[in-house]
């Protein structure tokens, strides 16, 4: 079981920290050349943002299926905050200020709910307690890493955290 990613997003959307965890090894590599070809096309009454198809490889930006399987998500009062799938789960927890943690995890991995909370609590002890750091900036401070990254292989290894951990 594994904690693939990890990823912090301001109340406005933009992406303020993200950590890859466990990058299993490619054993090809693609690359592609720039510029990219954007395409906008309709789909389902709204515009879908696709940047073409290169390599047999498509990239969009709208998530309908993924390799084919349908995404089920679990639904709350606040909206959507687990996709699932046969590869990975992606967990959202959302905080009442708008800040979003983000972790996309193996499905068989336990715990995943009291993690949320934990990098929320390491998120308050480490970066909003820093004087250096300024609200809805990137997060670059290396107490808030070491802290994240200890807490991701104690939920890898024990699973679920208790109360006073």
């Amino acid at each position: 079981m594994a904690i693939f990613s990890v990823y912090v997003v301001n109340k406005a959307g933009g992406l303020i920290y993200q950590l890859d965890h466990y990058a299993p090894r490619a054993d090809t590599e693609k690359t592609f050349s720039f510029p990219l070809d954007l395409v906008l096309r309709p789909h389902d009454e709204r515009v879908v943002v696709a940047f073409g198809q290169r390599d047999g490889i498509r990239v969009g930006h709208a998530v309908l299926a993924i390799n084919g399987t349908e995404v089920n998500g679990r639904f709350t009062a606040d909206g959507k905050d687990m996709l699932e799938t046969d590869t990975f789960k992606l967990h959202c927890f959302q905080t009442l200020t708008g800040i979003k943690f983000v972790v996309l995890a193996d499905p068989r991995q336990a715990g995943i709910d009291s993690l949320l909370r934990k990098i929320y609590e390491i998120y308050s002890d480490f970066a909003l307690k820093n004087p250096f750091y300024s609200l809805e900036m990137p997060i670059r401070c290396e107490l808030f890493d070491q802290n994240l990254k200890l807490a991701l292989e104690v939920a890898e290894k024990a699973g679920p955290f208790g109360p006073g951990s």
